[in-house]
Formats: structure tokens, sequence, C-alpha cells
């Protein structure tokens, strides 16, 4: 039965998980704008030897990136989600 509950608890219409999903995205973005603007100033003026020029760089961005986007991360997005709708279903 837990599961089934938590199943419940955590369904999200597939449009409200995609504006999540943007929301998620747009926060992680602005969190490691740091190590958005280290790559892109690695990246100028390159084209292919981006990939070795600035692997340190990307590793770095990918890791802070990862930090704030992953299931867990979402999965908190979805639960605080839930808990307002029902409190709006409630005080209507």
């Amino acid at each position: 039965m837990g599961y089934l509950q938590e199943a419940r608890e955590n369904h999200v219409k597939k449009k409200v998980e995609e504006a999540l999903r943007s929301k998620m995205k747009q926060k992680a973005l602005k969190e490691c704008d740091f190590y958005c603007s280290k790559y892109a100033e690695c990246a100028r003026g390159r084209t292919f030897s981006v990939v070795w020029q600035c692997r340190k760089q990307a590793k770095e961005l990918n890791e802070c990136l990862h930090q704030y986007t992953n299931d867990a991360v979402l999965e908190e997005m979805k639960k605080a989600y839930m808990i307002e709708q029902e409190s709006k279903e409630m005080n209507q």
C-alpha cells in the first residue's frame, strides 16, 4: 500500500512536470553561473578544440549542474507542488 500511496502523491500531469523541469534547469543555471562563465570564456573562439581544451571547465560545470538537476530535486519540487495544490483546493 505504501508504494501506491507514494506513487499517487508524486503523480503530476506531464505539462506540470515539464514546467517543473524547466524551473529546475533555470535555477541550476543561475546557481552555476560562475562555472557557466568559466566554460564560456574557455570556449570563446574555439570550435573542435573545445572538447579537449575546456574539459576541466566542462566537468566543473556538469558537477555543479548535477547538484541542482537530479531526480531527487525534481521529486522534492513535485511534492512541494502537490502540497501547494492541496492547500489551494482546501482554501476554496
